[in-house]
């Protein structure tokens, strides 16, 4: 059920769109109001957690460290694993958003005949960044429908995605890309017994949904064929506040819409949240000098101490009785 049930929540959500869009005639609705309300929900949950996240109280050094801590002269540090600067921590929050770092250096245990072997684990890490960089690629590439002119550093990236140009209309490689990490994270999730058993629905309902969008999407540029005139004029539309007035008939359209909006309505509510979240961990963004500085707790608050002396005062008799020894004697 923890897999069905949210494969069935996604294909109902397409299969409303296209009845809503198709049957019912309720193009407004999925095509203007409904994304309109996705884009608020969504800034609005993505402040909500950003401000929740920085009124968290921090009142320690917590850095992950994994290397040698700034120390002698004559001892080399490990400067973006152990950082005792900002500038470290600059360096290696761009390592880690960029390009997962502490995703690359994971390594997995497993049990060989009685004895534990730690072996090297990349392909989480690659299908990670398969899919993030694909995902950024993508997006940015839709830059085109909201722009006008279209700008060149989008006309750029296109061009590089399309490099192995296979067909009309032409073939993106991130569009094999993100369907192949999405796959494989799926099927991580599915054929591992570990990762299995951990898992719940919350874990699956988004790369279900991020997959709905992805294959809407293909369909709708290698199947439907919608008009892509049509399609800009809706989406200029969106950006202007001044929605088309005749709005393109393919029902394909507004089950991607339809699905982008669900995803970015969610999206601030979900686990997909560490896309802001990972700036605010202190675990990464706190430079390790704690033995060059001494960090006191700001929140700390005044305590009633009972000194050793004022416990024997109070309770000597009864030691001595014991036989215990004491201080003042």
């Amino acid at each position: 059920m923890k897999i069905a049930a949210p494969l069935g929540i996604v294909l109902l959500l397409a299969l409303g769109a296209w009845i809503g869009a198709d049957a019912l005639g309720l193009r407004l609705l999925f095509g203007t109001i409904v994304p309109y309300a996705a884009i608020v929900l969504f800034v609005v949950g993505f402040i909500v957690r950003v401000v929740r996240w920085g009124k968290s109280a921090v009142p320690f050094r917590i850095p992950t460290t994994c290397g040698q801590q700034k120390s002698l002269s004559w001892i080399k540090q490990a400067k973006t694993d152990n950082p005792s600067g900002y500038g470290g921590v600059i360096g290696r929050m761009l390592l880690e958003v960029l390009f997962f770092r502490s995703l690359f250096r994971n390594n997995k245990v497993e049990k060989r005949a009685d004895q534990l072997a730690v072996g090297s684990a990349k392909w989480l890490w690659l299908g990670a960044l398969a899919f993030h960089w694909s995902m950024l690629v993508i997006v940015l590439r839709h830059f085109r429908l909201f722009l006008d002119p279209v700008p060149m550093w989008v006309q750029v990236i296109e061009g590089a995605d399309s490099a192995f140009q296979i067909g009309v209309p032409i073939l993106y490689i991130t569009d094999l890309l993100v369907v192949a990490a999405l796959t494989f994270l799926f099927l991580r999730r599915v054929v591992v017994p570990r990762l299995r058993y951990i898992s719940l629905s919350v874990d699956f309902f988004p790369l279900f949904l991020l997959l709905g969008v992805v294959l809407s999407g293909i369909a709708m540029r290698y199947v439907f064929r919608v008009d892509v005139t049509a399609v800009k004029e809706l989406t200029m539309g969106l950006v202007t506040f001044s929605p088309a007035a005749q709005a393109p008939a393919e029902p394909i359209l507004y089950v991607h819409l339809f699905l982008v909006s669900v995803l970015l309505a969610y999206f601030p509510w979900s686990k997909l949240m560490h896309a802001g979240g990972v700036f605010f961990s202190p675990t990464r963004n706190m430079a390790n000098d704690s033995r060059a500085k001494r960090h006191v707790n700001p929140w700390n608050y005044g305590v009633k101490v009972h000194s050793y002396a004022e416990y024997e005062e109070e309770f000597g008799e009864k030691m001595r009785k014991v036989g215990l020894p004491l201080d003042s004697e």
